[in-house]
């Protein structure tokens, strides 16, 4: 029996799929999901794990419309069997009869079979091409052997309809899609860089065999925009097949449209399109939903097959009816264009003008892919005759982009430029938009450098902005900042020499960065000359030296100061549209008001540019790095640590270095504040090296060297502490960088209270605390620091002094986190006691006095000088911890406890 071939017991790893632990003890679970997915390598896993031989019945699509054909395989796997060789012979008898006699014979014959089969677990794969015939027998059949493991494996299901054939308890496993990282590992052989991992991901929707369909076709070497190669497509002609006609044109009205909403699609088809979305919902052809109303493809190769099944004329009829449909002007216009016939010149030119208007407002919007899309098609549609108005559209679109990185617009654009009777200054423009848009990931960077060096004709101007580009990008993505320097210093001299200030005092700027970076003395300089040339041409508003001052204000401590520059600025960023720019300013400011202690204000800002960014499309790793430190700050730890992980993901998948060292360290951190230091150390160690390796010196500008301290002390690594410590302290007093010194003296102060000197640890941090009044929450940090200290010394109650200031400080700034941290910390070094003044920190004792006492918020922020929220958030937690819901019941719980 052993040697049948559908006899399996050495069946292949699954790649990757994850399946709930709990299906793993169940005996009768129902596998499904769309073709490709993994449902057979899944169930064989799962089935590998019951310990006992597998046999596998797997009807194909011949096999459906022929009566009993699943009866039959399961007899002949099992002929040793006397009554499975009987059941084949009924079967026989059977063929072609119809009538009660015969179907009870045939069920008694498969039930007496399955009891009687040697131990094993039964997999019936592929169900959805069962035949009728055979469903309900083997269904009745498998109700009489209860004990028979069974594995069931199919395309569409819905558990919530009831019970399965296989049982009435048959346990639901919809087979989820690969993570990225799965994906990753599946196209290995294929060696992919991360942006075509995240890409292919992407296209696929983490279905393994379309994933691997794929990358065989070469869509691992990085082509633009490729067309789907015949084995995708005829897989994702098998998933498409699952649902009806219907279905079908609905969401191929969904695929011609940029951002396809449900509303939408009811305007188009009428009440239907709930139901039509639910069956497609089913079959996972799109996700079941966000909440904003977003029709989501899983896989975005779903889309690129329903759109390229359609004839030029067919489409151009069902963009006209979602031009109809459209409410927003700009996608209106979108499709207008495109169901325009650009044979007609006249034509052409109307719907160019439309694409140029709409791409305008999507600008304005922030919309930029729609506006890149928008742009492109305007340049595209303008005829070859109107040459500079053609030019002056390709190069909007290359830019347009260049800003969103959709790299394959930006190609498209640059050859409508690069093939007209163009300028150098175009040509050169286009170029380096084109660099622009491609981020890190152009592995043809040099010829483009090259390309674009040729075309600048040997104009000192030209020839400046292309090197100050290379300066970027040496820094960013080759993690040479000494090379980088000497690039933006060389673009200085020619930009200066061509009298071109706008680029000297960008390329001066860069400089500075670099030499901020490296700890060169001269950077302050360096940075003074950016500031004092004047620009004649507008410029990105994150680039300029105004903001560069900024951020060194950030990094030497002085938030105000910062603030004070930083608003101007996104007040010119907001009224340029750049929405790039709008989101580093609102970053910095988050910064700046955390430093400052309004944690409120932080949040917002920090949020804003997280939606902001979100929505441009733009790179997560930047405000993902910001949310991640202000909301751990001001609000949820959880909520911080999953910002954290997605930007270190985003930046690994981009080769952002930058980046990923400050999402690793703002990982770091949260996993210390939160008492995690085992597995704060990874990342920690990570972001030195990164470090290191990018030959980051000043210590000011990423701060990771007091907690890598703290989590090396925490595990019992002191003597590395030390080393950490004593090589960034020196290299701070050698850089002057006060600002970093008196985190790096909490991180001794915890050493020195490590190895028993106590007095030296308080004495330390005491003296750290009041070089920190300005910054309250950092002082509240290091308040908090000195409480365990003062515990460990058995001085209790200066370790309560210390922890009721520190929850003071974090409660009237709100910082939520650390407030509860250091409330915790109070209630251990209190009397043991169960009344509500033991459980109140100071600053909730006091306005839960004021409250009872009948005093307004207003009032009560008044008298304690803080914000109104400040006092509704206190309150807030004050009748949680008392249980209680309106100011009567806490004044009688209040006043006999605090009194």
């Amino acid at each position: 029996m052993q040697d049948s071939a559908t006899w399996f017991t050495g069946l292949p790893e699954t790649h990757g799929a994850v399946l709930p632990d709990e299906a793993r003890g169940i005996r009768r679970v129902v596998l499904f999901g769309p073709p490709g997915i993994g449902k057979t390598t899944a169930a064989g896993a799962l089935a590998r794990r019951r310990g006992l031989p597998v046999l596998r019945l797997a009807p194909g699509p011949q096999d459906a419309p022929v009566p009993c054909t699943g009866l039959l395989e399961l007899a002949l796997a099992l002929q040793p069997l006397p009554t499975a060789r009987e059941l084949t012979a009924a079967l026989d008898e059977a063929a072609g009869v119809d009538h009660t006699g015969a179907s009870l014979r045939l069920r008694r014959l498969t039930a007496t079979v399955l009891q009687e089969a040697p131990p094993m677990t039964l997999v019936v794969d592929n169900t959805q091409w069962l035949d009728e015939a055979s469903a309900p027998v083997l269904g009745w059949a498998l109700r009489q052997a209860p004990e028979l493991p069974v594995i069931v494996t199919e395309r569409t299901w819905r558990p919530e309809a009831g019970g399965h054939w296989s049982g009435e308890d048959a346990y639901p496993v919809r087979v989820p899609p690969l993570t990225p990282g799965q994906v990753a590992s599946l196209l290995s052989p294929h060696r992919p860089d991360p942006r075509t991992v995240a890409r292919l991901h992407s296209r696929s929707g983490g279905n393994p065999a379309l994933a691997l369909a794929l990358a065989e076709a070469g869509e691992c070497q990085g082509q633009d925009d490729p067309p789907l190669p015949p084995a995708a497509r005829r897989l994702l002609g098998e998933w498409l097949a699952t649902v009806s006609d219907d279905v079908r044109e609905l969401l191929t009205l969904a695929a011609l449209d940029d951002r396809p909403e449900r509303e939408l699609l009811v305007r188009l088809v009428g009440p239907a399109a709930d139901h039509l979305l639910a069956q497609a919902e089913a079959a996972a052809l799109i996700d079941p939903g966000h909440g904003d109303g977003r029709v989501r493809f899983t896989a975005s190769a779903i889309g690129a097959e329903l759109t390229a099944r359609l004839t030029d004329t067919a489409r151009r009829l069902l963009h006209a009816r979602l031009a109809q449909a459209s409410y927003d002007p700009a996608r209106r216009d979108r499709h207008t264009t495109l169901a325009a016939d650009t044979a007609d010149p006249r034509t052409a030119r109307h719907t160019a003008r439309a694409a140029a208007r709409a791409a305008g407002h999507a600008r304005l919007r922030g919309e930029h892919p729609l506006a890149a899309e928008l742009s492109l098609l305007a340049a595209q549609r303008t005829p070859h005759e109107d040459t500079g108005l053609l030019t002056d559209r390709a190069l909007t679109a290359v830019r347009d982009a260049s800003h969103c990185g959709d790299l394959p617009r930006a190609r498209a654009a640059t050859r409508l430029v690069l093939e007209h009777d163009t300028s150098p200054a175009q040509r050169v423009g286009a170029l380096l938009a084109l660099l622009d848009a491609s981020g890190q990931h152009l592995h043809s960077a040099d010829e483009l450098f090259a390309a674009a060096i040729h075309e600048t004709a040997g104009r000192p101007d030209l020839t400046a902005r292309i090197l100050l580009r290379q300066a970027i990008w040496a820094n960013v993505s080759e993690g040479a900042p000494e090379q980088a320097a000497v690039l933006a210093s060389h673009a200085a001299d020619l930009a200066q020499a061509a009298d071109d200030t706008t680029t000297a005092a960008l390329a001066l700027a860069m400089q500075a960065r670099i030499q901020r970076i490296l700890g060169h003395p001269g950077a302050e300089a360096t940075l003074e000359r950016a500031l004092s040339l004047p620009r004649t041409a507008p410029v990105p508003v994150n680039a300029t030296p105004e903001h560069l001052a900024a951020r060194h204000a950030l990094f030497d401590d002085q938030p105000d100061q910062a603030r004070a520059a930083l608003l101007p600025l996104l007040v010119q960023a907001q009224r340029t549209g750049d929405t790039e720019a709008v989101v580093d300013l609102l970053r910095s400011l988050a910064e700046a008001e955390l430093r400052t202690g309004r944690c409120a204000k932080a949040l917002d800002y920090a949020r804003r540019a997280q939606a902001l960014s979100d929505n441009a499309g733009l790179s997560p790793g930047p405000a993902c790095y910001t949310s991640a430190f202000i909301e751990g700050t001001a609000f949820r730890t959880d909520t911080a640590l999953a910002h954290a992980r997605r930007g270190i993901d985003a930046s690994r998948h981009e080769d952002n270095k930058v980046f990923l060292s400050r999402n690793l360290h703002a990982l770091g951190h949260l996993l210390v504040a939160a008492d995690r230091p085992k597995e704060a150390l990874e990342p920690l160690e990570e972001v030195r090296a990164l470090e290191e390796q990018q030959q980051v010196r000043d210590p000011s500008i990423l701060r990771w060297h007091a907690d890598l301290a703290e989590a090396l002390l925490a595990v019992g690594r002191p003597a590395e502490a030390d080393d950490l410590l004593t090589d960034t302290h020196r290299t701070a007093t050698d850089l002057g960088r006060t600002s970093v010194l008196p985190a790096l003296d909490r991180a001794r102060a915890l050493l020195d209270a490590a190895r028993g000197d106590y007095d030296t640890a308080a004495q330390r941090l005491t003296t750290a605390a009041d070089r920190l009044r300005d910054l309250p929450l950092e002082r509240g940090r290091t308040l908090l620091a000195l409480s365990h200290t003062e515990r460990r010394a058995r001085r209790r109650a200066n370790a309560r002094t210390a922890a009721q200031k520190a929850a003071d400080l974090f409660t009237a700034h709100g910082a939520h986190p650390w407030a509860d941290t250091a409330t915790h910390a109070l209630h251990r070094l209190k009397p043991s006691s169960t009344d509500a003044g033991a459980r109140l920190t100071g600053a909730e004792e006091r306005c839960a006095r004021l409250a009872a006492a009948g005093a307004s918020n207003r009032d009560i922020a008044a008298t304690l000088t803080v914000s109104v929220k400040t006092v509704e958030a206190t309150l807030t937690r004050v009748y949680r911890k008392l249980d209680v819901h309106s100011r009567v019941q806490l004044a009688h719980a209040i006043t006999p406890a605090l009194e």
